[in-house]
């Protein structure tokens, strides 16, 4: 049986990451980065796919686990009838080369230990030669070289295709493994001292944690989150994945799966505030600088999406040799949504820039000229039809959430000019082009019979983005057509109290069959949209349910499903752990006015 999503914990070096399982089993590894191909696909196949479990021999172990700290070192402590050992895993901030370190630290009798690796490079698909070398074991196949220093004690042995190594803890022993990798054709790197390794790492994290200046009630879930948002940055360009996982599936056994370790402009403007109110203006000014690097060109040329380093060829391709997560099918890499037409991505660009300015990131010379441009691209485009926020594969339409964002992109171009008069822009004309959005919205986006903001004009259908519009300012909370919307999506979007994005019954929009869970950043949309409008009550209760559906290490994926009680989608998701930070800021700030 597949372990649940939720019953991974995940260890990064801020270029690639890992998830490993509640059983000692590292299931998924991309190596070098988070968008190469994974050397440990089990998490989409069987373990033949790939995986490296640690665990003891026991039948009878069970296990505990927690992170260090606020940092990303795991520990997990088990629990057999001879004895306790730990087992703590994490990835060092590398120098060159990628290295996973496993310590093993006897902390009562004595334990038997067993390791298996098995190493598949190129997603589960090709099994490399392994050959014993300098006390090590070594792996080669085409361009990737693995190799795993293992204790001297006990037994290491190969069977199956498999590294195995045996062994016994006592009480007051640590003996360590440790996994790299470096292209095949360069010499072997450098090794590391694992245990000097685990001080640098955790000192590392604590310093990092300890700049965040959120000191609410939710303090804890809040660090936890931002870690998590770190370990998702590709620390070389400064751009954030989305997650560091491929084809997790929003449905059980469906086909809504798809790449996620790329890097989203819809998610820009969020980040962007997260990351400064939390006081990271380091960070803030990587993903800024990253967003520069990655949209400079002809604004019609703009892309939802970029690879870590701002690539723009991203081509789908599926992996049949992989059965997908509890047969979910097909496991996809790449994102053949980087095509799409999606108009709200200038609006979130421009928004993102003239929150760096206001929050004082020292501006970059040609930042204005950018933005300048996409908005007098937009002004002629965005009367056009897109395939909207939630990257349907449908038709497309005039999605709501689109034009508001459309009337963002002008508002914040107005609004930088006023505050700086020295730039140069025409000013009349964006906010002619601003009040005629507004205008339009108005008119052709609102359902006066029913009382709501729809997903695109002349539609029936609800979309919970359009909670998002006090938020950005299109009209205050307290306006009777944005109180009547969050109350009726609230009511026809609910899953058991939590927000679907749309309705995806008989797959008219999104042109996909089946359905998905509830998706949490919308949850989180909610409980902004309540405490904006002053119902504050409602939106504490409701982020403490949120809070409540992260599992036991404080990770959430991007999706759930309140009638299996399980975690959907690609884990751990950054819009989701966003999602958690603004709002618990949001919720520290609206305090005071109780």
């Amino acid at each position: 049986m597949h372990p649940h999503i939720e019953d991974y914990a995940l260890i990064g070096d801020l270029q690639t990451a890992a998830l490993v399982g509640r059983d000692g089993s590292i299931d998924w590894l991309c190596l070098p980065r988070f968008d190469s191909g994974a050397c440990f696909a089990a998490l989409l196949g069987t373990k033949e796919n790939g995986h490296w479990g640690l665990a003891p021999h026991s039948p009878d172990a069970r296990a505990r686990r927690s992170y260090r700290g606020d940092s990303l070192i795991l520990d997990t402590v088990w629990e057999t009838p001879t004895g306790s050992v730990r087992v703590t895993d994490f990835m060092p901030q590398r120098d060159r080369a990628p290295d996973v370190v496993r310590i093993v630290e006897g902390l009562r009798g004595s334990v038997e230990m067993r390791g298996v690796l098995r190493l598949r490079f190129d997603y589960g698909r090709v099994v490399p030669w392994v050959r014993a070398a300098e006390g090590c074991r070594v792996a080669i196949a085409g361009p990737d070289s693995v190799w795993l220093r293992t204790p001297a004690q006990g037994r290491t042995y190969g069977k199956d295709f498999s590294t195995r190594s045996d062994f016994t803890v006592a009480e007051g022993e640590r003996t360590a493994f440790v996994l790299t990798w470096h292209p095949s054709h360069e010499p072997r790197p450098t090794r590391i001292d694992p245990f000097e390794a685990l001080q640098d790492t955790l000192e590392d994290w604590h310093a990092w944690s300890a700049r965040c200046r959120y000191n609410g009630p939710h303090r804890e879930a809040v660090i936890r989150s931002l870690i998590i948002l770190k370990a998702l940055t590709y620390a070389p360009t400064g751009g954030i994945v989305a997650a560091p996982t491929t084809s997790l599936p929003e449905e059980l056994g469906g086909v809504r799966n798809w790449d996620y370790r790329y890097c989203w402009l819809r998610d820009a403007s969020l980040t962007l505030n997260c990351l400064l109110s939390a006081g990271y203006l380091e960070e803030a000014g990587a993903w800024r600088d990253w967003l520069l690097r990655a949209v400079a060109g002809a604004p019609d040329d703009l892309q939802i999406m970029y690879g870590l380093a701002g690539e723009r060829r991203l081509p789908e391709t599926e992996l049949p040799w992989l059965a997908g997560y509890l047969d979910s099918t097909p496991v996809r890499i790449g994102n053949a949504a980087v095509e799409q037409r999606q108009l709200d991505v200038y609006g979130e660009v421009i928004d993102s820039f003239h929150i760096a300015r206001t929050a004082g990131l020292p501006a970059e010379p040609h930042a204005w000229s950018i933005q300048r441009a996409l908005v007098d691209y937009l002004e002629s485009t965005w009367r056009d039809p897109d395939e909207g926020l939630w990257e349907i594969r449908g038709s497309r339409r005039h999605f709501v959430h689109s034009k508001v964002m459309a009337w963002v992109a002008a508002d914040r171009a107005v609004r930088t000019i006023e505050m700086y008069p020295k730039l140069s822009g025409d000013l009349d004309r964006w906010r002619a082009m601003r009040d005629e959005v507004h205008r339009e919205v108005c008119a052709q986006g609102y359902d006066a019979d029913r009382g709501t903001f729809t997903q695109f004009y002349g539609s029936t259908e609800l979309d919970a983005a359009t909670l998002l519009i006090p938020r950005v300012g299109f009209l205050p909370a307290d306006d009777p057509r944005v109180v009547s919307t969050i109350d009726t999506v609230r009511r026809e979007l609910s899953h058991d109290g939590l927000l679907r994005r749309y309705s995806t019954e008989g797959g008219s929009v999104d042109g996909l069959p089946g359905s998905e869970g509830a998706f949490l950043a919308c949850s989180f949309w909610l409980v902004d949209a309540l405490q904006l409008s002053g119902r504050r009550d409602e939106a504490r209760e409701l982020f403490e349910r949120l809070l409540a559906l992260r599992n036991d290490v404080g990770l959430l994926s991007e999706e759930y499903d309140p009638a299996a009680r399980r975690q959907l989608g690609n884990f751990p998701q950054a819009f989701s752990h966003i999602g958690l930070v603004g709002t618990a800021f949001g919720l520290l700030d609206g305090a005071g006015a109780d």
